[in-house]
């Protein structure tokens, strides 16, 4: 029966995959605060013109001095553009360079067109027409969007073949068997497919919002997850099948033996990633509920369905091996074996604790030295999509020939009553080359202005063009000289905000960079508040899971300890290696999520382990046999999940890259370094004072008393 409704589940979710991006949006300005100032500019924006579309920015560079023919002919091709579908009829007529060799124009794409449908078919088009010798660039906002698009198109198919891959392989390895992949695989697809289709809906109710970034997180993290918790429960089973002859009692005991470190560790990711509700920033907001989602169905399916499959195989699952009922060995089996790798880990410990954990301590913090060379302080939207780009190519050559911040200009909205002062303040910015003010009575809707005030169309004399005023507002535009993803760029918002803050305390700034400054501001502020929140969290959990103190300290610090390192290796990397122009701020935040939540995850499926040795065999004898027992399944486990995450680098987005080396690189950290050696050697150093103030801390495992008895 459980096998027949996650069946259907998978038959009604999986048609899913390929409808996300009917959902989805990737437009940074939806992603704002509602209090952000350039959030209010987009709103108030849209009642000073008639048209709500993305801006591209056409761009025909020749070799030689364009001819009147030729303007002409463009001209012409400009003019057919809004019988295409989706182009808005404000097209604006070819603007010529000063140097005569470029001509720019401003297509209005319908915000509810696929944006890169319509940049392809509108390249194509005028690529056909242009003259011989033209070349053609589209670029801008719509342009820009239609490169994330692209690059966000392959989550769908490549990153989720690479995941599948990749962890397919790895368990061919692990398990040296055929059916149990299959199982394994099984529970990860069977999750996704139902949680993709939970958060389809939601995100077509508008409860959610979905981005391809988020998206391509939710598959990860849902794969990687119920692969781990499949791998803790098939070992589980693996043990109870040696002592339990029917099929029935063995998946009986691996559930009862596997569920309160799943549900911990599934409880520990969830609370990390709904603290991220806290963050002002909808893109991190949302990835909360939707990555929990992802986890629920993680955990729901590697304690329902795949129990399940295991039971209707029974020992054939580990076909070709044959797992042996064998509960008189199992009874007689004492201490630590005396072969296999673990065991060799786990004596060298027994023998030098303080040594092992004073090195790797030292190892790991001259790693976290390096955090201060991570430049996390956002990066410009050409520099977001790893690979080609026309729309980055295109921006460069149109800041050959044009004003930088052409198609992409700063907004101002202020009160009619500060005009002036607001047109001084933005004539007085190095930076901006031109300002423009709304009006119906232009020709083109805007009239420049000039120290001297709003310049007059036609003929000498003629009256200046009236500002067009809603609600008492005007809008005022500023094309830059320099690129509007620029340092420069970003200054000149700030320093106009500043000075609008005494000069004209109406204005309020919007536009491409004002967005940008305001996620990057967004985004610092939700990382300094969100990860003390999520580290109190997860230390309440181990708590209250461990009944100690002393273990979720130690474990949380170690954890810490361990993210800096990987922050501190991943900044050497992306500067020397890499090359990259700098990072999101969004990504140490994300990084920390997933690496201190996942982490965790590790230590919580030892020290359950530790702990329910250490009631039968006293806590330095339950540190080494539960790090014997579990060591195997635990570093799959993080091989596993740092497969999965590293498959994110197959999709050419500077953040996921980043973030997929960021937590690729952690988790085998934590696997191989924080939980094989340091927490183990830590624990065993300090002893029973380590579960401090329980019981267990005062007495002696089972095993000990009686072997004191004696």
């Amino acid at each position: 029966m459980l096998i027949l409704i996650w069946l259907t589940a998978a038959g009604i979710g999986g048609p899913y995959f390929g409808k996300v991006n009917e959902v989805s949006s990737n437009d940074q300005t939806a992603y704002l605060p509602e209090s952000a100032e350039a959030t209010r500019v987009q709103e108030l924006q849209d009642q000073f013109t008639d048209s709500d579309g993305i801006p591209a920015v056409v761009l025909f560079v020749a070799d030689q001095e364009l001819t009147e023919e030729q303007l002409t002919e463009l001209g012409d091709l400009l003019e057919s553009l809004p019988e295409l579908e989706y182009i808005e009829d404000e097209v604006s007529p070819p603007i010529p360079s000063d140097d005569g060799l470029a001509v720019q124009a401003f297509v209005p794409i319908n915000s509810d067109a696929d944006i890169g449908t319509v940049v392809a078919t509108l390249g194509d088009e005028l690529r056909a027409s242009a003259p011989d010798g033209v070349i053609l660039y589209v670029t801008g906002p719509a342009g820009f969007s239609a490169d994330l698009g692209e690059a966000f198109a392959g989550i769908d198919g490549l990153l989720l073949g690479v995941a599948l891959v990749a962890v397919f392989i790895i368990l061919i390895i692990v398990y040296r068997s055929f059916l149990l992949p299959i199982a394994v695989l099984s529970t990860s697809m069977f999750a996704l497919c139902a949680a993709l289709l939970t958060v389809w809906w939601l995100a077509r109710w508008e409860i959610i919002l979905l981005s391809g970034q988020t998206q391509g997180i939710l598959f990860i993290l849902v794969i990687g997850a119920a692969t781990d918790y499949s791998l803790l429960l098939v070992a589980r089973y693996r043990e109870e099948l040696r002592i339990h002859e029917d099929k029935w009692s063995a998946i009986w005991g691996a559930i009862k033996g596997a569920v309160e470190p799943i549900l911990a560790s599934g409880s520990t990711v969830i609370a990390g990633l709904l603290m991220l509700l806290l963050s002002d920033l909808k893109s991190n907001s949302t990835l909360g509920p939707v990555a929990s989602i992802g986890i629920v169905f993680a955990m729901l399916s590697a304690l329902t369905l795949l129990p399940a499959i295991l039971f209707a195989f029974g020992r054939t699952a580990f076909w070709p091996k044959r797992i042996k009922y064998d509960p008189e060995t199992v009874a007689t089996e004492h201490g630590i074996p005396s072969q296999g790798i673990w065991p060799k880990i786990a004596r060298m410990i027994q023998k030098r604790p303080r040594v092992i954990w004073s090195v790797t301590t030292l190892a790991l913090l001259a790693g976290v030295a390096f955090i201060p060379q991570l430049k996390a302080d956002g990066v410009a939207q050409s520099e977001l999509v790893l690979g080609a780009s026309e729309a980055r190519d295109g921006q460069e050559a149109l800041g050959e020939h044009f004003p930088g911040g052409s198609g992409s200009p700063i907004q101002v909205i202020a009160n009619e009553e500060e005009l002036d002062d607001v047109a001084n303040v933005m004539l007085d910015q190095s930076a901006i080359e031109d300002v423009s003010i709304s009006s119906q009575d232009s020709p083109s809707g805007t009239a420049p202005v000039t120290e001297d005030g709003i310049q007059a169309f036609g003929p000498p004399g003629t009256p200046a063009p009236e500002p067009t005023v809603v609600d008492g507002t005007v809008l005022l535009q500023g094309t830059m000289s320099v690129p509007a993803d620029s340092t420069d760029a970003s200054q000149t918002v700030r320093d106009m905000r500043d000075i609008f803050a005494d000069a004209a305390p109406s204005a309020m700034v919007g536009g491409v960079t004002a967005t940008d400054v305001d996620t990057i501001d967004a985004s610092i502020q939700d990382r300094n508040v969100i990860i003390p929140i999520i580290l109190a969290v997860i230390l309440v959990i181990l708590m209250i899971l461990l009944r100690s103190i002393v273990a979720p300290v130690l474990l949380i610090t170690t954890t810490v300890i361990s993210f800096g390192t990987a922050m501190g290796v991943s900044a050497l990397v992306f500067n020397h290696l890499f090359d990259f122009p700098g990072a999101d701020p969004a990504v140490p935040l994300y990084g920390f999520v997933f690496l201190v939540a996942l982490g965790i995850d590790y230590n919580i499926f030892l020290m359950t382990r530790v702990r329910e040795e250490s009631l039968k065999h006293g806590t330095r004898q339950g540190v080494l046999r539960g790090l014997t027992v579990t060591g195997g399944v635990i570093t799959s486990a993080g091989v596993v999940l740092a497969a999965t995450f590293a498959a994110l680098s197959v999709i050419p987005i500077l953040f996921l890259v980043q973030l997929a080396f960021i937590v690729a690189f952690g988790v085998l950290l934590d696997t191989f370094i924080v939980r094989s050696l340091l927490v183990p050697a830590l624990t065993y150093d300090i002893g029973r004072a380590i579960w401090w103030p329980a019981k267990l801390s005062r007495k002696p495992g089972k095993h000990e008393q009686r072997t004191a008895a004696q």
